[in-house]
């Protein structure tokens, strides 16, 4: 059976916190599993979340700063310990390929498993699976950073009232699908189209344009939310957004489910990010990310 959840390794920002840690999601996708920003500890909490390096296909860095990515070298390690049978393609701003280098080769080990470096330079699409095609985005931080998003190819929905109207049943019904008609009815007459579902990944950054175009449309939209509103001018310095924008971004974009995260030490209260995100107008889903939680994508439409 088909498994979508996100698997929250890690909530904070910059420093970690008594109960955050740094950085780290595991997004499970079928039979795939796809890790973003691993930060620090992020191979400690794959344990603990019971997640192995053997779920891993793809590990997506948004950007090198360390809260986001100095769990690579664990993480690599840990592939290449476990010898991973299967090949695990890594994709990163080519801007940073000195630190994911650095990272890659920070001590001694053997290597056992095909790591495969797929920088990212520019948006668009980066990988086309049956299941999925992963797309990247531009965003605005003081270090060269990108979002990723997946979407799923569109399916078909059989509608069994127009199926019967035209007395189609049994093996008659597979048959339609594959060859588009049946004894002069077409498939567009019995079924309607499925729209795949749509996951985005936002980490640090202004508004801008890429933030937008990754939301649009997401069934589920995991994004930061450093600041609070009324910190808007040091988000805005320093790259990041406030709760506010983020259920902004998310009303604007139809998102289902909202998940907030990325959250700074300063603040103690952490309903706040909800209050200010629904003060936004967003209506849908909302979760405030806590470490180890796993969180269901929302089944199809």
């Amino acid at each position: 059976m088909s498994v979508r959840e996100l698997v929250v390794l890690g909530t904070a920002s910059q420093v970690p916190t008594r109960h955050r840690n740094h950085n780290g999601y595991l997004l499970r996708w079928d039979g795939e599993g796809i890790l973003f920003d691993p930060g620090e500890g992020t191979q400690r909490q794959m344990l603990r979340a019971g997640a192995a390096a053997h779920d891993l296909n793809r590990i997506c860095v948004t950007h090198f700063h360390g809260d986001h990515s100095l769990g690579l070298a664990g993480v690599i390690q840990r592939i290449n310990l476990d010898r991973v049978p299967h090949e695990i393609t890594a994709h990163y701003p080519r801007s940073g390929q000195r630190f994911f280098d650095r990272l890659r080769y920070a001590t001694a080990y053997r290597e056992t498993v095909a790591l495969t470096q797929a920088p990212v330079d520019a948006d668009g699409d980066l990988a086309v699976t049956p299941s999925y095609t992963l797309e990247a985005r531009k965003l605005s931080h003081p270090v060269e950073s990108y979002g990723y998003r997946l979407v799923e190819p569109d399916g078909r929905r059989m509608l069994p009232e127009r199926l019967a109207a035209h007395g189609i049943k049994g093996p008659d019904v597979g048959r339609i699908q594959r060859e588009g008609a049946l004894g002069g009815v077409t498939l567009d007459e019995v079924s309607e189209v499925r729209r795949g579902q749509r996951f985005a990944f936002v980490m640090d950054t202004r508004l801008c344009d890429g933030v937008h175009a990754l939301a649009e449309g997401s069934d589920m939209l995991v994004i930061e939310s450093t600041f609070l509103d009324e910190d808007l001018e040091i988000a805005d310095e320093y790259g990041h957004l406030t709760a506010w924008q983020a259920g902004a971004v998310a009303r604007d974009a139809g998102v289902r489910h909202l998940v907030l995260t990325h959250f700074s030490q300063r603040y103690s209260d952490p309903a706040e990010f909800e209050r200010q995100a629904r003060a936004a107008g967003f209506e849908g889903e909302l979760t405030v990310a806590y470490d180890l939680q796993r969180v269901p994508v929302p089944k199809r439409r």
